[in-house]
């Protein structure tokens, strides 16, 4: 298989496989190699590509890098890549795919390589459901430990919140388990700071009793963009915190699968995700279905199986930057910002979609166990999905024009692509800073893991 002496070294010693730059060619053809990455805006070329089988595997290969003194990037399904993992070691969890759900303690335990629907179609079965994200397809230890602003954030908050246990091999090559009673500041930093303190190698959090929901897409024509936003924003403050929902503009390429009444057309797609009773989710929507009839009406009860209906993300590989800023409110000036750059008259627009989400709620206040996830000062995030060659200074521009009504931070997973994290504002709270970089000065102080959104070590003590 691997051809480098030391990868043949390293495999000596691994349950799973390795791979190294010479095996393109009979890669694809390996079951255990890690599978292309849902966006390939940025490739990694790493001296080494390790598919660890289990946490002993991963202990050995993140030894095997320190010794060497190669830095390490880790990837599970490759959807929030951020900067290239040139010359390091690549570590692929995504063969570490456990899942366990505890229905009597209304917990889930999952490992490295877990995806949102296997937890999704775990927990329903017992009629719980997880805080997962918008797609179903997306990892569930990367998307928790950059926080977790999923379809139910105003009622249960982030997915953060939840965890309750999290077990870690951290630079060093140690295995460390992490919770309120064990590695405390561990276990504060770890969420909300994605892989800079270590790798992930279990995670163990709280689900909720949610069995069905009301919920799924208002799709309007994009010349009622305007009136339509404008009153979902004063809409908004209105509503309970059963009721989550963001606001996309996006522009359908022509082509199935879309449906007819959207394709190559300019769309305001909103999401909707109610988990009080059905009758109130109406009679909520009932201002908004007023404005104008919609192209498409998806909204109805539905099961938890189904809440990737919500947001109805790509399934299929799509390469994308993705830029971010988190705003502390959203009044008609900020709307018309947004539609001077992504209104329907805008012909050459380059970016794929616009959404803007409503937080706040549970998301806005401070979580039972406190932890490294910031932004909870924020109400609305906007966050601008843009093709491969797109330069960023689009995005860059609609994010400087919203200036005056932002937090001054970015949410960690709404940041992907090298131009997007290379631009982005700061994403963790100004207080929260200083103690996150001791935390990596003690986790690791030579900065192993650091192809992320990356968090500099402290100065050593007396330095």
């Amino acid at each position: 298989m691997a051809a480098h002496p030391l990868a043949r070294q390293l495999a000596r010693h691994l349950r799973g496989a390795v791979f190294d730059p010479g095996d393109a060619s009979s890669a694809a053809a390996e079951p255990a190699a890690p599978p292309a990455p849902f966006n390939g805006v940025a490739r990694h070329d790493p001296e080494l590509t390790v598919a660890a089988a289990d946490r002993d595997d991963v202990r050995t290969a993140v030894a095997h890098a320190a010794e060497r003194g190669l830095p390490v990037a880790v990837r599970a399904t490759g959807h929030g890549i951020t900067r290239p993992a040139d010359g390091g070691l690549l570590l692929s969890t995504h063969r570490m795919t456990d899942v366990h759900v505890d229905p009597a303690a209304r917990t889930a335990r999952v490992g490295a390589g877990a995806r949102w629907e296997q937890v999704i179609r775990a927990a329903w079965a017992h009629g719980l459901a997880p805080l997962n994200g918008s797609s179903p397809q997306v990892g569930v230890v990367g998307y928790t430990l950059g926080g977790g602003l999923g379809p139910l954030a105003r009622r249960y908050g982030y997915a953060a919140d939840l965890v309750t246990r999290l077990e870690v091999v951290t630079a060093d090559g140690t295995v460390r388990q992490a919770g309120p009673e064990g590695e405390p500041d561990l276990y504060w930093g770890l969420r909300g700071s994605k892989d800079n303190l270590g790798v992930v190698t279990e995670l163990e959090f709280g689900l909720v009793p949610v069995d069905r929901f009301y919920g799924g897409g208002l799709f309007f024509p994009g010349w009622a963009a305007a009136e339509v936003t404008h009153t979902w924003r004063e809409w908004t403050a209105t509503v309970p915190e059963t009721m989550t929902t963001s606001l996309a503009l996006v522009r359908f390429p022509d082509m199935p699968p879309f449906p007819e009444p959207l394709r190559g057309a300019h769309v305001l797609h909103l999401r909707v995700a109610h988990t009080g009773p059905v009758a109130e989710g109406e009679a909520l929507l009932a201002p908004l279905r007023a404005v104008t009839a919609p192209l498409l009406d998806t909204v109805a009860e539905r099961p938890y199986l189904e809440i990737a209906r919500v947001h109805d993300d790509p399934v299929e590989p799509l390469d994308h930057h993705a830029h971010s800023v988190m705003l502390r409110g959203l009044d008609a000036a900020a709307v018309d910002q947004v539609l001077t750059l992504v209104g329907p008259e805008v012909s050459q627009c380059p970016a794929y979609m616009l959404e803007l989400r409503h937080l706040g709620g549970a998301a806005g206040r401070p979580p039972a166990s406190p932890s490294a996830v910031g932004n909870r000062d924020a109400v609305f995030s906007l966050m601008v999905i843009s093709p491969p060659e797109s330069t960023g200074s689009y995005a860059d521009a609609l994010i400087k024009r919203m200036i005056p009504w932002s937090t001054g931070r970015s949410y960690v997973n709404f940041l992907t692509g090298p131009l997007a994290v290379a631009a982005a504002p700061d994403v963790h709270d100004p207080a929260d800073v200083p103690r996150l970089a001791e935390l990596k000065r003690r986790f690791d102080p030579d900065n192993m893991f650091r192809f992320n959104h990356n968090i500099a070590p402290a100065p050593a003590r007396g330095a």
